[in-house]
C-alpha cells in the first residue's frame, strides 16, 4: 500500500470562518473584541422585498438619466432638421474618423482628414479619445461626400454641443452617438477608427440592433424564397445572401418561419411546419445553417407559398400569439407569372393587414412590373438586387416602411437592448470588449411636406455597461452567496454576475452564456414582487413596467440571497474617531471595485482608491463626497474589531522558528464590508503565488461580482472547520510545485491562529488542482458505486447542456473496498480529515485499473431523439409583450413603394376593378 500523492510540495490556503475562543485559539482576539462590543451591536434581518424594492429604484433612476439624455439628442436632432435646408450641392468638411490626423506625403492633412486632439481617458476604457467633439464614421461602401452624407452631418452638427452637455450633466454616460438612415454614425467621444485586416469598415450602425429595434416595432415575418431551377449558380447565392440579411433585422420581439418554393412548397425546417418561431439567437443562427443547404430545381409556383404563408400569419394574429403587430411576407424571386393576385384578394384585401415585400433576384426586368405590383398593392416595397454588393441597401428599405406609422405619428419609442458586447467600434482594443446594454430612441423629419412618407431621420443612442447596473446592488447588502439579475422581457438574463461572453477568435465570432431559468422566467411573467424563506430568498420585480413610455421593454429586477450569510446584518456603533484611527493601519485594504463613495462622477476624484475616498469622507477634507454611509459605518466597526490581528500577527512571526516560516507564507482577514486585513512572513518575492490578493486575481480579492473564493468556501462550511484551497497556477494553466517541505505542514497546523493563511501540504500535490476521477477513474467509480442513492426527482425541463457534479456526503465518515483490475485487485481507504474539506485517499498504484476510464467533468452535449427535439424547438418561451405597436397610418402614402413613382400593371390585372387597385 502507499499513498496515491507522492512527496511533492504545493501551494494551499487555510480559511475558517470566525470562531468563539473556546473552541479554537484562531482568530481569538478578535472574538474578545466583539465580545467587548456586544452590548452595542444590532442583528437586523435581511427583508428581501425590501432589498428588491430599493435596488429597483435606483436603477430606475439611473436608467431615467440615461433616457433623458436620449431625448435632449432627439430633440436637438429633429429640431436641427425641421431648420436645414437641402442644398444638393452643398460643401462642407468634416472629422472623418478614418481619416483625422493623417497626412499625405507633403506633410499636409488629408481631406476630412484635420488635427482632432485625442487623449487617453480612464472613463472611456483608456481609449484615445476627444470628450469636446464627436466625428463621423462611414461603412466603406458608403460615399463619404455624397449630398446626402453631407447634408446630414452638416445636419447633425447641433448634436456637439448636446454631447458635451449631457456628459456634463450625468458624468456616468459613456458613448452618445446619432446613426443616420443615409448611413454616417456620428460619435461621442470622438476616436479614431481603424479598418479591418483588409482596409474596410464594415461596420454600418442602419445594421445594429439597436437602430433596428428603435425604428420598428415587433414583426411576423414570412420569408417565401424561389428555389426553381431558373435561380441557380449566382441567383441562388444572392437569394440567400438576402435572406441571411433579413434575419439579421430580427430581433427577440420578432417572429419568423422561411417557405422555399418550386414544384412543391416546403418550409426549410420541417419542424416548424405551420407555426412562427421567435426570431432569438438559435433559431436564426438554425435558420442560416438551413439557407446555406438550399438547392435550386424544378419549377415555380408562388401561389401555393403566399397562400400557407397568409394561413400561418392569420392563425397567430386570431390566436394572440406573435408579436401582434407588424405581420409581412418576404417574397424572394427571380420572377411571377401566374394569376396569383386571386390570394391576395382573398387572404388580404381590403384591409392589408399584411404588407408583402418583393426583392427580384437578377438582372433581368421581364418580371419586375408583376413583382413591383404585388408590393405596391399591399403596403410594401419593391427593389432588384442584381449583385451581392445591393443586398444590405436593399434590405433595409423594408424596415423604413415600416416605421412610417411611428414617424407619421411622431411615437418616441425608447427602446433598450438584449446584452451585447459591442467589439466593432474598438477591434483592436481588447480593453473594450464589455457587455452592455444600449438606450435608443428615433429620430423623425417634422417637416409637414414629408409628413405622408414618414421620414426615419435616424436614431440616437447611449451605451450602458450592464457594471453599472450591478453597482446599485452593492455585494454588501445580499451577503456571501446573494446577487441580483436582470431579465428582459423575453426572460433573458441583462445582467448577471455569471453572464460573460465567449469569443470564439479562430471563428471571429462573439457570443454569450445566456443564462435562464424557468422559474424566474414565470415570476417575471407575472410581474410580481417575491420573497420567500426557503433555499433561497427571491425578489423579483417590474423595473418601470407602469411607464412604458419610458421604458421598453420592460426588464425585472431579481434578488438571491442565500441563507446563513444572506439572512442577517450585524450592526456595530463605532465612533468615527476610533474608526479612522484602524482604518489608518498600512495593513488594511477596502475592496477598490465596492462603492464605498462615488468616485467616478467628479474628475478630481478619480484618481482616489475607495480607502482614501472613505477617509477623506470621514475628515472632511472632500466634503462634496457622496458615500454609502451605512457600509462606511460597517467599516468602520469592522477596522476597530479586527484591529487586534496586526498585534497577534507581529507576535506570532516573532515567536515562528526558522523551520516553521518556510511553511507560512502570508496570513490574511476578510469581513462581509469588504475590509481586508494581511500580513507576510517572508519577502514578497518569496511568496509562491505571487498573484494571490491582487488586482489582476479576481478569484482572490473582494470584487463588485463577488466576494473571495476563500471567503465563499469557508463561509459554506460550520464555524471551526478548516478549509483547504489549491490556488498557485504557472502560465499553463496548471498549478505550481515548489521545494520539499517534508512534515512541515503538520507543524503548520498546530500553529495555525488566522483566517488564512499560504502553507505547505506535500499530500496533496499529485496531480494537484485536478478532479479526482481525472487521476483514477477506478476508484471514482468505486466510490460513486457506493454512495447512497438519489430520490428520483420530477422530470426536468430538457436543456442543451448536462454538467456533471459530484458533492461529498459528510455523513459518511469512511469507505474502503477492492477494485478487481483483471489481474490484480485495488485497495483503497478514503476517510475523512476532521473539522477540514479533506479526504485522505490511500490506494494501491501498483495494480493496473486502466480498464476504468476516468470520471471526467466535462459538459455534454444532450443529443435529443427527433420527436423531443422538435417539441424543443417549437415551444414558445414565456415573454412579456412590448405595449406599444405602429403597424399602420392612415395618412400613409403607400404609393412610395420602390422603384419608379409609376405603378407598372401586368396584363393579367388589368381586369381588376379600379376601385381595388386604388385601395
Amino acid at each position: 500500500m502507499m499513498a496515491l500523492w507522492e512527496d511533492r510540495t504545493c501551494t494551499s490556503i487555510i480559511s475558517l470562518p470566525l470562531v468563539p475562543q473556546s473552541t479554537y485559539d484562531v482568530g481569538g482576539d478578535v472574538m474578545t473584541k466583539y465580545k467587548d462590543v456586544e452590548s452595542t451591536l444590532k442583528i437586523k434581518e435581511v427583508d428581501g422585498l425590501e432589498l428588491v424594492k430599493k435596488f429597483s429604484e435606483q436603477m430606475e433612476s439611473m436608467l431615467r438619466r440615461k433616457v433623458e439624455a436620449v431625448e435632449r439628442l432627439v430633440e436637438a436632432a429633429e429640431d436641427a432638421d425641421l431648420n436645414h435646408e437641402y442644398n444638393s450641392s452643398l460643401e462642407f468638411d468634416y472629422y472623418n474618423s478614418l481619416l483625422i490626423n493623417e497626412k499625405d506625403e507633403n506633410d499636409n492633412y488629408v481631406e476630412l482628414g484635420d488635427e482632432f486632439i485625442l487623449e487617453p481617458n480612464e472613463h472611456f476604457n483608456n481609449l484615445l479619445v476627444n470628450t469636446t467633439y464627436s466625428d463621423i464614421q462611414l461603412p466603406t461602401n458608403v460615399y463619404n461626400k455624397d449630398p446626402d452624407i453631407l447634408n446630414g452631418v452638416y445636419m447633425s452638427e447641433a448634436l456637439n454641443p448636446i454631447f458635451v452637455d449631457n456628459f456634463e450633466r450625468d458624468p456616468t454616460l459613456t458613448w452618445q452617438y446619432f446613426g443616420s438612415s443615409t448611413g454616417f454614425f456620428r460619435l461621442y467621444p470622438g476616436i479614431k477608427w481603424l479598418p479591418d485586416e483588409n482596409g474596410v469598415i464594415s461596420f454600418d450602425c442602419r445594421n445594429r440592433g439597436w437602430y433596428i429595434q428603435a425604428a420598428t416595432s415587433p414583426k411576423d415575418i414570412v420569408i417565401v424564397v424561389d428555389v426553381s431551377g431558373s435561380m441557380k449558380g449566382l441567383r441562388m447565392t444572392i437569394a440567400k445572401h438576402t435572406i441571411i440579411t433579413i434575419l439579421d433585422t430580427l430581433g427577440e420581439n420578432d417572429f419568423v418561419n422561411i417557405i422555399a418554393y418550386n414544384d412543391y412548397v416546403h418550409f426549410i425546417e420541417p419542424c416548424f411546419k405551420g407555426i412562427l418561431v421567435q426570431a432569438d439567437r438559435d433559431n436564426r443562427e438554425h435558420f442560416k445553417q438551413l439557407v446555406d443547404e438550399l438547392q435550386a430545381k424544378g419549377v415555380g409556383t408562388v401561389n401555393k407559398a403566399l397562400t400557407e404563408s397568409f394561413k400561418i400569419l392569420r392563425e397567430f394574429r386570431d390566436a394572440g400569439q406573435g408579436g401582434l403587430c407588424n405581420q409581412a411576407i418576404m417574397l424572394i424571386t427571380d420572377g411571377a407569372v401566374e394569376d396569383y393576385e386571386a390570394v391576395f384578394e382573398k387572404y388580404n384585401w381590403p384591409d392589408r393587414k399584411v404588407r408583402v415585400f418583393t426583392y427580384l433576384i437578377g438582372r433581368e426586368v421581364t418580371f419586375a412590373p408583376n413583382v413591383k405590383w404585388i408590393a405596391c398593392n399591399n403596403k410594401g416595397y419593391y427593389t432588384q438586387i442584381s449583385t451581392l454588393a445591393d443586398v444590405q441597401e436593399n434590405v433595409m428599405e423594408y424596415l423604413h416602411v415600416l416605421s412610417r406609422p411611428m414617424v407619421i405619428n411622431h411615437d418616441h419609442d425608447i427602446i433598450w437592448t438584449e446584452a451585447y458586447m459591442d467589439s466593432a467600434l474598438f477591434a483592436s482594443q481588447a480593453q473594450s470588449l464589455l457587455l452592455m446594454t444600449t438606450v435608443a430612441m428615433p429620430v423623425f423629419s417634422k417637416k409637414n411636406e414629408t409628413r405622408s412618407h414618414g421620414i426615419l431621420l435616424g436614431v440616437v443612442g447611449s451605451d450602458v455597461p450592464l457594471r453599472e447596473l450591478l453597482k446599485l446592488a452593492p455585494r454588501y447588502k445580499l451577503g456571501v452567496h446573494g446577487y441580483a439579475f436582470l431579465n428582459t422581457n423575453n426572460g433573458y438574463i441583462l445582467s448577471h454576475p455569471d453572464l460573460r461572453p465567449l469569443v470564439c477568435i479562430a471563428l471571429n465570432l462573439r457570443t454569450f452564456v445566456y443564462l435562464e431559468t424557468m422559474l424566474w422566467r414565470e415570476l417575471m411573467s407575472l410581474g410580481v414582487v417575491i420573497a420567500g424563506n426557503a433555499v433561497s430568498c427571491l425578489g423579483i420585480t417590474p423595473l418601470l413596467a407602469d411607464k412604458p413610455s419610458v421604458f421598453l421593454p420592460a426588464c425585472s429586477l431579481g434578488v438571491v440571497l442565500s441563507r446563513g450569510h444572506g439572512e442577517y446584518i450585524l450592526l456595530g456603533n463605532t465612533s468615527v474617531e476610533e474608526g479612522l484611527h484602524d482604518l489608518l493601519q498600512p495593513d488594511l485594504s477596502l475592496a477598490n471595485e465596492w462603492i464605498y463613495c462615488i468616485t467616478d462622477i467628479d474628475p478630481d476624484h478619480r484618481k482616489l482608491s475607495q480607502l482614501e475616498a472613505v477617509i477623506r469622507f470621514l475628515t472632511g477634507e472632500e466634503p462634496d463626497l457622496e458615500c454609502d454611509e451605512e457600509l462606511v459605518q460597517e467599516v468602520l466597526f469592522d477596522a476597530v474589531v479586527t484591529a487586534p490581528m496586526e498585534a497577534y500577527w507581529t507576535t506570532l512571526a516573532l515567536n515562528m522558528s526558522m523551520e516553521t516560516e518556510v511553511g507560512v507564507e502570508m496570513a490574511f482577514l476578510g469581513t462581509r464590508a469588504g475590509l481586508m486585513r494581511s500580513a507576510l512572513y517572508v519577502g514578497s518575492e518569496k511568496i509562491s503565488n505571487r498573484k494571490f490578493l491582487t488586482q489582476k486575481d479576481k478569484e482572490s480579492i473582494f470584487t463588485m461580482d463577488h466576494f473571495p473564493l476563500w471567503y465563499r468556501r469557508a463561509a459554506e462550511h460550520p464555524p471551526g472547520s478548516f478549509i483547504y484551497s489549491i490556488v498557485s497556477e504557472d502560465d499553463s494553466g496548471n498549478p505550481s510545485l515548489n521545494t520539499r517541505a517534508e512534515e512541515r505542514g503538520r507543524e503548520t497546523l498546530g500553529n495555525f491562529t488566522v483566517v488564512g493563511l499560504f502553507c505547505f501540504f506535500p499530500f496533496l500535490c499529485l496531480q494537484t488542482g485536478k478532479f479526482f476521477g481525472a487521476v483514477d477513474g477506478s476508484v471514482m467509480t468505486q466510490l460513486l458505486n457506493m454512495a447512497h442513492k438519489h430520490k428520483k426527482h420530477d422530470i426536468l425541463q430538457p436543456c442543451d447542456t448536462e454538467y456533471p457534479v459530484f458533492v461529498y456526503e459528510p455523513a459518511i465518515k469512511e469507505a474502503n473496498g477492492l477494485i478487481e483490475c483483471g489481474d490484480c485487485q485495488k485497495m483503497f481507504v478514503a476517510q475523512q480529515i476532521a473539522s477540514s474539506n479533506l479526504l485522505l485517499l490511500i490506494t494501491d498504484a501498483v495494480c493496473d485499473c486502466s480498464v476504468f476510464p476516468p470520471v471526467l467533468l466535462d459538459a455534454k452535449e444532450v443529443k435529443y431523439i427527433l420527436p423531443l427535439k422538435c417539441e424543443r424547438m417549437r415551444s414558445q418561451k414565456l415573454r412579456r409583450r412590448p405595449d406599444t405597436c405602429h403597424a399602420f397610418h392612415p395618412e400613409e402614402n403607400a404609393q412610395d413603394c420602390g422603384g419608379t413613382a409609376e405603378i407598372s400593371v401586368s396584363p393579367t390585372l388589368l381586369f381588376l376593378p379600379l376601385a381595388l387597385l386604388l385601395q
